[in-house]
């Protein structure tokens, strides 16, 4: 399984951070071990790592997100654009 981390901003970091157990449940489908990062600098940039179990899958939920996953990345506070790595 690859290690991908996401990052992306958002408006509010704490309010971002009180949504991580239903991140995890977003994520599940599609990956284990999501592990939340906020930056050091106390920017609003934030991070998520994962352990992908599919990354097509992945790949394809975060080109064009259910509408369950684009609630809750809404809800969350995500603001584009996502920057997705994936561990080589």
């Amino acid at each position: 399984m690859p290690k991908v981390v996401i990052t992306h901003n958002v408006p509010d970091v704490e309010r971002w951070l009180k949504y991580k157990a239903e991140r995890v449940s977003l994520l599940s489908p599609f990956a284990t071990g999501v592990t939340d990062h906020v930056a050091l600098d106390g920017s609003k940039s934030v991070a998520v790592a994962l352990d992908v179990k599919d990354l097509a899958a992945l790949q394809s939920a975060l080109a064009s997100p259910s509408p369950q996953l684009a609630a809750g990345m809404e809800r969350h506070g995500v603001l584009p654009p996502l920057a997705v790595y994936v561990e080589k």
